[in-house]
């Protein structure tokens, strides 16, 4: 079994899919050096610059609720263990494991291609999704405020924004939000899993901690700025029991909706997961498992589109049933109203021909 690593979610680097050649460290030749056996449980976070040439991505998934996002990081170091983004970092040639908590991928030209984007004399403004990967408040948030400088580009377009993150550090940028909530041009979806603070340090291991993610709901209410809650993932046998504690919680700070996802675990998530699992929870291991193959018809993953996000089984309709009673009885509103994409006006163009009307 793996050892923690402080401040991480994954203690292993699974094997990249698309390579053909997997590196594994024998330390039996070097049992001796304490010093630089310390240093591997301590791996430093690296800011890699990104390149891309384009920022605002599409899909078509029946099941998504959104058609555009922008993500203006790859990786995350928040270091959720079921995060189910991590293998896209073997795309890059990376690990689905630590690497996708520690080399971090920076998109420094990220508002500048948005602007360029929503400049587009095709673009048919509608809502843009931040961020459909990797969380846009993510600590490198803190050092590079791309996020924020995306944001605001959209508050001077009057560009519709929806937002979902585990960081409270959205609250930082309550200035810009505004300006959009005043044309009804923004949600933001704050993911709360647990309310008990040590699970969600081992869990979420740089997150914000439960107390800040409700204080930020609070905060974002008193300014106007529409919040709802995303209990996401539900782990069956390990979170699930909190459901209706953390709905009643939430609806008191304010939020107006609710949704939720059941854990997925496609491909090298599985791996990592797992192997947090094993360790952190032991007592739980065994049952939390048998309880995931149970929702997803004894496999750990179904990408079914339409069962992905619910999972199918008793289970899986106990969890639903549990989650829509709790909503109603709490006041949550069924759906959200569709934000205002009527006062969206396109940016000045900072080059190349300008707009003559």
């Amino acid at each position: 079994m793996s050892h923690s690593i402080k401040g991480r979610g994954a203690a292993i680097q699974p094997p990249n899919r698309y390579l053909a050649v997997h590196c594994e460290r024998d330390l039996d030749q070097i049992e001796w050096d304490t010093e630089y056996l310390a240093d591997l449980g301590r791996p430093p976070t690296q800011y890699l610059p990104d390149n891309s040439q384009s920022i605002v991505a599409e899909n078509d998934s029946p099941d998504v609720g959104f058609r555009y996002s922008v993500n203006p990081y790859r990786g995350c170091s928040h270091g959720c263990s079921y995060c189910y983004a991590r293998p896209g970092h073997e795309y890059l040639g990376l690990s689905a494991g630590l690497d996708f908590e520690t080399k971090i991928l920076v998109k420094h030209r990220a508002a500048e291609l948005l602007r360029e984007f929503l400049a587009r004399p095709s673009w048919r403004p509608e809502t843009i999704a931040f961020s459909g990967v990797t969380d846009c408040y993510q600590p490198a948030e803190r050092e590079f405020r791309i996020t924020r400088s995306c944001l605001a580009v959209a508050a001077e377009c009057i560009q519709p924004i929806g937002i979902v993150t585990k960081n409270a550090l959205v609250c930082r940028d309550i200035d810009l939000l505004s300006q959009l909530a005043a044309h009804n041009a923004v949600r933001v979806g704050i993911s709360i899993t647990t309310l008990d603070a040590s699970l969600a340090r081992v869990m979420e291991p740089r997150t914000s901690s439960p107390e800040a993610r409700l204080r930020a709901i609070r905060e974002l209410t008193a300014a106007g700025i529409p919040a709802q809650v995303m209990t996401a993932p539900i782990i069956p046998g390990l979170n699930d029991c909190e459901i209706p504690a953390i709905l009643a919680a939430a609806r008191e700070a304010g939020a107006t909706n609710a949704a939720y996802v059941l854990l997925r675990l496609p491909t090298t998530v599985r791996p990592v997961f797992v192997d947090w699992l094993e360790r952190t929870q032991p007592t739980k291991a065994e049952r939390v498992q048998s309880f995931i193959r149970s929702t997803r018809g004894g496999c750990f993953n179904d990408s079914t589109f339409g069962r992905r996000q619910v999972g199918t089984g008793n289970l899986a309709e106990v969890i639903a049933d549990t989650f829509r009673i709790r909503c109603a009885k709490l006041g949550y509103a069924e759906k959200h109203a569709p934000l205002n994409a009527d006062a969206f006006r396109p940016p000045r163009a900072t080059a190349g021909q300008r707009r003559l009307f």
